[in-house]
């Protein structure tokens, strides 16, 4: 079966996560998958296959005759979709040999314009595959799955030489939260990679800093026709704590390095309004300097607004990998070549986000990531091509092939 083909079947699942459950899975349906996971990696002959009791699934494929030696290596990738947009009632579309031109989905009038992407000019003649305009369609990280779980059958269908092989997906990392529950001894790899990144030949071992912040606001609401001297509206409180943050330091505006501030919910009333930030940054020193901005901003807010309530919550989310990584560049450069030998162009760029491989890399567990052939993810236009699957898919295999001395 080829990676596409399992890329159809697992985004019809439902696995959105969802922020401030207080469950690990954060959300039932992330089980479901699970359970389905579970018994095809039984089915592919994987061993020690088992659903942790905070929904991580893991298996084992034991090393080849002659490769016992070889360094154990995880694969890894997460089964839960972005909360930011629907992944609930997926119909995934498939447009042969796609023109280069715009993709007109069949609901909700979007369109898929080139001119918006440029990306798209590379998928000349490929295979597309997106949802058809009212989800997402979950190829973060579902396209990740599928390779994975095509790489173990084509190494056992084919008989090729391997090490032991770790494979585990997750719940949660949309939320930050993947690798809160992941068993890092019990996982039993010496090396890792998640497979989690956009287009194939990818190859990312530097991530954000990150942070996650949530400001509750309480005003004081009064009748408007009254309210002199009186009224706290909670909602310009919120325009105010924005406007104090600088202008130019959000996603929409910064690219590579530069990191900002994303302002991700806004809800309320006069009387109380929430709002929910992200804050990122490469540099440590900068990242903390964020942190400390938004921290005036609201000081200097409340102190305009004595009768108001303003609290913030920060937390820390994960790190930049690429300090506990320094040791292991054979990571990077055996995935640099692994990506030659599949007549790709390697890409080595930093991550304007983060994977469980962050976070797991400060657990012991030195883990960069690979690209699955997607693009454009957490949104209705979000796209993967059936060759960049093919591709990824191929680069696992070079890998696999170079630690096992094949």
């Amino acid at each position: 079966m080829r990676a596409y083909e399992r890329l159809l079947r697992y985004v019809r699942i439902n696995t959105e996560s969802a922020d401030g459950t207080g469950t690990s899975p954060s959300t039932a349906c992330q089980l479901d998958l699970a359970r389905l996971l579970e018994d095809e990696m039984k089915e592919l002959g994987l061993q020690e296959v088992k659903i942790s009791q905070f929904g991580v699934v893991t298996g084992i494929l034991p090393a080849t005759p002659g490769c016992e030696g070889a360094p154990a290596l995880g694969f890894i990738a997460h089964m839960d979709t972005a909360p930011a947009f629907t992944g609930d009632g997926v119909e995934p579309i498939l447009h042969p040999d796609y023109d280069g031109g715009d993709i007109a989905l069949p609901k909700e009038g979007r369109v898929i314009c080139a001119a918006d992407f440029p990306v798209l000019e590379r998928m000349r003649g490929r295979t597309l595959i997106t949802a058809d305009g009212s989800t997402l369609l979950g190829a973060d990280d579902k396209a990740g799955i599928a390779e994975i779980l095509t790489l173990c059958e084509e190494l056992s269908a084919q008989k090729l030489p391997h090490g032991k092989l770790c494979i585990a997906f997750t719940p949660d990392e949309e939320i930050g939260e993947g690798a809160d529950h992941f068993d890092v001894p019990g996982f039993g790899a010496q090396y890792a990679y998640t497979v989690d990144g956009d287009l194939e030949g990818g190859i990312e071992y530097e991530n954000f800093n990150a942070a996650g912040a949530k400001i509750d606001i309480t005003g004081v609401s009064v009748h408007p026709g009254s309210s002199k001297n009186a009224m706290e509206n909670a909602l310009l409180i919120a325009i105010e704590i924005n406007a104090q943050l600088p202008a130019d330091a959000i996603p929409a505006r910064t690219e590579g390095y530069e990191g900002f501030f994303h302002l991700e919910s806004l809800r309320g009333d006069t009387a109380a309004a929430h709002m929910g930030y992200i804050l990122r940054d490469h540099d440590q020193e900068k990242f903390q300097e964020k942190k400390r901005l938004l921290e005036q901003a609201v000081q200097t807010v409340q102190k305009a607004h004595p009768k108001a309530s303003i609290r913030l919550e920060l937390k820390d989310s994960y790190y930049n990998m690429a300090s506990q990584l320094k040791d292991c560049m054979h990571l990077i450069e055996n995935a640099r070549r692994a990506a030659e030998m599949a007549g790709l162009t390697a890409a080595v760029h930093p991550i304007r986000g983060g994977t469980d491989g962050a976070r797991l890399s400060y657990q012991g567990l030195p883990c960069p990531n690979l690209g699955t052939g997607g693009f454009n993810f957490h949104g209705p236009y979000e796209c993967i091509s059936v060759e960049g699957m093919d591709s990824a898919v191929a680069v696992l295999r070079n890998i696999v092939a170079l630690y096992a001395g094949a």
